[in-house]
């Protein structure tokens, strides 16, 4: 694809759908809306584009807001689509599976999709609509995004999370639903992404995810829901607690380390040499779960969210062992910042495909 214009980049799904567009070298151009809404701007990154995809809407907030902010978004996209001299070939709106259900979310999303649609149908453009289920994933904000983010915030904060209404969930993976808008999924193949699991079930897999990982050990995550709720898991421990501390055994002979211990599925460890000075890594993955352990020498760890400036940086040594996780959508980066060789053992839950790396070069 060579232009995807996109509402709701900032968001949790937009910055995963961002996240998905950038492994195929696709920079999105972001279109504000609301008062933030600038009709030649929008219609500057419109014109022309391959995909224009609407994700921007108010699922949390009073009755009157969901309403019309929903409305409001989707008018201002379709105003865009009608007024550009050379429309998107494909629009692509992230609905949800509450839309025309009777509530005030449920009628304000059908009425948004109804618009959309209306103004593709005018211009000739492909109308595709995408209706999600309970989305989770990394970083979803917790007590807005979904049950999931906010079971995994208390649970690394020592919290009590309770289940108050346990219904069956369909549940879909933030990065599944970026590849369903940006078309690496065609919709009809979506049911076989999604998993149904009740409250109290996705509780119990979350509780039992944070009993292991708290001793250093990775869960048993063969199947790819578990690798995806994992991933999500983690965000939020790695921002609340990212170093996991490891115990060494020493006597006069020298000193063993446990690196990792599984619980099931695949996984693949290696070990390198970096010469002082040297900077490897330098990429981000989409799904693969990572971990760096600095074995001798001293080491500089380095991370950046994707699409965000800050950089966390851990200056780490051989000589008091802990592990980092790489956290998905988080390009890093290790560089020997001693005077001797740095040794470094890493570990990836999954076997290395040359034809399919989930390694999508970025600088830190």
């Amino acid at each position: 694809m060579s232009k995807v214009s996109l509402t709701g980049g900032h968001g949790f799904l937009g910055w995963h759908t961002r996240g998905a567009l950038y492994e195929q070298g696709v920079e999105t151009e972001l279109i504000p809306v609301g008062d933030a809404f600038d009709q030649a701007q929008a219609n500057r990154a419109i014109e022309g584009a391959e995909r224009l995809i609407h994700i921007a809407g108010i699922n949390r907030a009073e009755d009157d807001e969901i309403r019309e902010g929903n409305i409001r978004f989707a008018q201002q996209i379709a105003d865009s689509i009608t007024s550009v001299d050379t429309p998107p070939a494909v629009v692509v709106y992230a609905n949800s599976t509450q839309s025309g259900n009777g509530s005030v979310y449920g009628d304000a999303k059908q009425a948004a999709g109804e618009l959309l649609r209306t103004a593709a149908e005018k211009v000739g453009s492909q109308y595709v609509e995408v209706r999600l289920p309970n989305l989770f994933g990394e970083h979803g904000r917790p007590f807005y995004n979904a049950v999931t983010a906010t079971f995994c915030h208390l649970l690394v904060e020592d919290g009590e999370p309770k289940v108050e209404n346990d219904k069956e969930l369909t549940l879909l993976h933030a990065q599944d639903a970026a590849d369903l808008l940006i078309g690496n999924c065609r919709v009809e193949e979506q049911h076989e992404r999604e998993q149904q699991e009740t409250v109290s079930g996705l509780l119990k897999r979350l509780q039992e995810f944070d009993t292991i990982y708290r001793r250093g050990e990775i869960p048993d995550i063969e199947s790819p829901f578990a690798r995806n709720l994992f991933n999500t898991y983690r965000s939020h421990m790695f921002l609340s607690k990212p170093k996991i501390p490891l115990v060494k055994h020493a006597d006069n002979r020298g000193s063993f380390t446990e690196i990792i211990r599984t619980h099931g599925g695949t996984g693949q460890t290696s070990f390198s040499t970096t010469v002082p000075g040297v900077l490897r890594g330098g990429h981000y993955h989409r799904r693969k779960v990572e971990r760096f352990l600095v074995l001798s020498g001293k080491a500089r760890i380095s991370l950046r969210k994707m699409f965000t400036d800050e950089v966390l940086k851990f200056d780490v040594t051989g000589d008091d062992p802990v592990a980092l996780d790489m956290p998905t959508m988080w390009t890093h980066s290790i560089e020997n910042s001693g005077s001797e060789i740095l040794f470094t053992n890493f570990w990836t839950d999954d076997h290395f495909d040359l034809n399919n790396p989930d390694t999508i070069v970025e600088a830190v």
